[in-house]
């Protein structure tokens, strides 16, 4: 890029869907254009937008939900970002080869210019999210791109728990880190355990921007899917949050929304200038990370 912007108006479309995959399409295109209209610059998708989260069961049925990248969808959002002249981040089921199948995010210039492709490396296998079953760990590694509006990275989801991910994404010069993201409640565990569960992962993921002085920003979906006594009850509450890990904006736990913040990168160097961290890691000292555990 000839000239690096300080800043950029960022967006995060929080939504619920259906099992109609164009339905979803149709209304994860109309809300970037909403969120284009109100000034947004670069706009992300939650995890997986284009159908329900698929993953609660075993079903080799759903493989048929994926596609090739490039492919349909990164193709209308090639359209929609070189028209919007936005920076499109969307969350894609990838078809890489027969049997060879990813948890992928795409990065869309505002040319129109595929620049960017992150998969999923750390892949879960929990009760409700069987994604082992789906998805092949990403092989791509740890990357920032540059965009008209700046330098960004993706993790997804299971990612934002590994503080590893965020590191490098940061080492890697990205001036925010997206997460498209797909969690929730299990109905039965709500009561007892629902507050706990979502500080834990705001606070995970705001530690992050600390820990790296960079921004993070995290859309997640809304609304029950699976069988109606039990399934997932997305738990919404889509955020940025600047390096020092406060708050800019916050969805609400329930209704579809666009969380739009602005993001002055000039915030990382007073950031990191007055809390060193990068400065201050003993990089000689750290070859013990790339073991398991122990000795």
């Amino acid at each position: 890029m000839d000239e690096k912007p300080d800043k950029a108006i960022v967006a995060l479309i929080q939504m619920s869907c259906s099992a109609d995959v164009k339905a979803n399409q149709e209304k994860a295109v109309s809300r970037i254009e909403e969120a284009a209209g109100q000034g947004a610059q670069i706009i992300s998708t939650q995890e997986l937008y284009r159908s329900q989260y698929f993953c609660q069961t075993e079903d080799h049925e759903n493989f048929k939900l994926a596609e090739p990248i490039p492919g349909p969808s990164t193709e209308a959002f090639s359209r929609l970002a070189r028209d919007r002249r936005v920076v499109i981040i969307a969350s894609l089921f990838e078809r890489r080869a027969p049997g060879l199948y990813h948890n992928s995010a795409v990065v869309i210039d505002a040319d129109g210019e595929l620049v960017g492709r992150y998969r999923k490396m750390h892949i879960p296998d929990d009760p409700l999210y069987y994604e082992k079953f789906y998805f092949t760990p990403g092989d791509l590694g740890f990357h920032a791109f540059d965009t008209r509006y700046g330098r960004v990275g993706v993790l997804v989801c299971w990612d934002q728990w590994f503080p590893e991910a965020a590191r490098l994404t940061a080492l890697a010069g990205a001036q925010i880190i997206f997460y498209p993201t797909a969690i929730g409640w299990h109905p039965s565990e709500r009561e007892q355990y629902g507050a706990q569960q979502y500080s834990s992962w705001e606070t995970i993921q705001r530690s992050h921007a600390i820990a790296n002085g960079v921004y993070v920003a995290v859309a997640n979906r809304v609304g029950h899917e699976g069988d109606a006594e039990g399934g997932i009850r997305f738990w919404g509450q889509s955020f940025i949050s600047d390096p020092a890990g406060q708050m800019l904006v916050k969805a609400g736990a329930d209704d579809e929304e666009i969380a739009i913040a602005e993001c002055d990168y000039r915030r990382l160097d007073v950031q990191r200038t007055h809390w060193p961290f990068l400065r201050d890691r003993r990089i000689d000292a750290y070859s013990g990370m790339v073991r398991r555990f122990g000795d």
